[in-house]
């Protein structure tokens, strides 16, 4: 079994590659949502031991793609290598008036997202938002226009949004431990999948 030092920012770490919210991280945990929240603001942060034995726990029962992640973000760089701030790629892909979404599995829950993926240091966010629509839905899509990014709210992570292009290819979930469910929806619809104030501001200006 590998032994992590457990540090506000490898916690984070594990919590971006788990693709969790704030409120579901601390819910595994077991721990207050401002507990989660301090190690963004402070990642040199060293956890009591009692929380280090809970992410151990949730280590150890993760998924392969989950370990895959955490392992990438958290792998030493080298000291030529600037330090990035974990980033994930979004990408809004269109297809007439339908739009792309992907049905995230959480703990005891689903939630409805658009496909995304994370950024190596280093690495382009536009070729991430082409490369993990297609790995995640099997739709090739091309990027139309940035949209901007943001710290994300909830993950605290910077996440950066394009809006894409369909090309070719059919709809389909091809990562099951991941996702439920893979799906076009009509733009109109949009937010009975996600809440309108979930969505940043851009993504719906586009959609319009």
């Amino acid at each position: 079994m590998d032994v992590i030092s457990w540090t506000g920012r490898t916690a984070c770490a594990l919590q971006a590659a788990m693709r969790a919210t704030n409120e579901d991280f601390a819910g595994r945990l077991g721990v207050a949502v401002r507990t989660v929240a301090s190690w963004h603001q402070r990642p040199d942060t060293v956890p009591r031991a009692e929380i280090q034995e809970a992410l151990d726990t949730i280590y150890e029962r993760a998924t392969p793609s989950v370990l895959r992640r955490f392992n990438l973000l958290t792998r030493p760089q080298p000291a030529t290598t600037q330090t990035q701030a974990l980033r994930v790629a979004i990408a809004i892909v269109t297809r007439g008036d339908d739009v792309l979404l992907v049905c995230r599995r959480g703990d005891d829950s689903l939630s409805w997202q658009f496909p995304a993926g994370m950024v190596k240091p280093g690495g382009s966010a536009e070729a991430v938002a082409v490369q993990e629509t297609h790995a995640e839905t099997g739709v090739h899509c091309t990027v139309r226009e940035p949209l901007g990014e943001r710290i994300h709210p909830v993950t605290g992570v910077v996440a950066s949004y394009f809006a894409c292009d369909y090309l070719v290819g059919d709809a389909a979930n091809l990562d099951q431990l991941e996702n439920a469910a893979v799906q076009w929806v009509p733009r109109s619809a949009l937010t009975r999948f996600i809440p309108a104030e979930k969505i940043y501001p851009p993504i719906l200006e586009a959609l319009a």
